[in-house]
């Protein structure tokens, strides 16, 4: 039976980093849509997005199935409960590339973003890309350590947050009512992204060390990380 257990708990393990693949293609493939004013792309990552859904159903559907036949207690309890918690997590990454190709959808053939704004939310699809696949990584190696390096991804991603609104209040702004509706939305909807890689990591280091914090205590991530060796110490 335990050996079952750990087959099944290696195969949830397995489609929690393939979500965070396709989260993280959904993205790039969404902002590629909305840089290029891409239809075809856009309604691909539309289209797509049942994918990643499907695979949250098949991975809640397993974990659900091994807390009815095997009953796990303790630890073994932890992991499918913060698998399932996880698996929300990228299943909402995918909803907002979804949401970010839909509003490309919306405003095509037209451009949803003014060129002075461009270069900032391109950097951040990069950092968000970035953080749900070290995100993937961090579940597949249980590396309680790599959550560190999210939240500190996360502060370039809430910077970036702020400087689209800096941007957008300042008095010398042009852009069109519509401009600025868009710019919020989608500034929100990566910044909101990145949050949810952040989540996941996080629920590995609860699944690791037993313990859970709200992410907003300043240096509650340092005080039960810091009592964790790493493997090579």
């Amino acid at each position: 039976m335990r050996s079952l257990f750990q087959e099944e708990l290696e195969l949830i393990s397995e489609q929690l980093v393939e979500m965070s693949r396709l989260a993280a293609t959904a993205l790039d493939r969404a902002t590629r849509a909305l840089m290029d004013a891409d239809l075809a792309l856009a309604q691909q990552v539309i289209s797509d997005d049942q994918l990643i859904d499907a695979l949250r159903r098949e991975l809640d559907n397993r974990a659900i199935d091994v807390l009815a036949r095997q009953q796990p207690v303790a630890t073994d309890l932890r992991q499918m409960v913060t698998a399932l918690r996880m698996s929300s997590d990228l299943e909402r990454s995918g909803d907002l590339a979804r949401h970010v190709a839909k509003l490309a959808r919306l405003r095509y053939p037209g451009a949803v973003l003014p060129e002075q704004l461009r270069p900032i939310f391109a950097e951040m699809a990069v950092t968000a890309e970035q953080m749900v696949l070290r995100a993937g990584d961090i579940v597949a190696a249980n590396d309680v350590h790599g959550a560190s390096e999210l939240i500190q991804a996360d502060e370039t991603m809430d910077r970036l947050h702020r400087e689209v609104f800096r941007i957008l209040l300042d008095p010398s702004w042009t852009g069109s009512t519509q401009h600025t509706v868009d710019a919020t939305l989608l500034s929100r909807y990566y910044e909101r992204f990145g949050d949810h890689a952040v989540s996941v990591a996080l629920r590995v280091v609860f699944l690791v060390t037993g313990v859970w914090h709200d992410e907003q205590m300043p240096g509650a991530y340092e005080r039960f990380t810091t009592s964790v060796p790493r493997e090579d110490d």
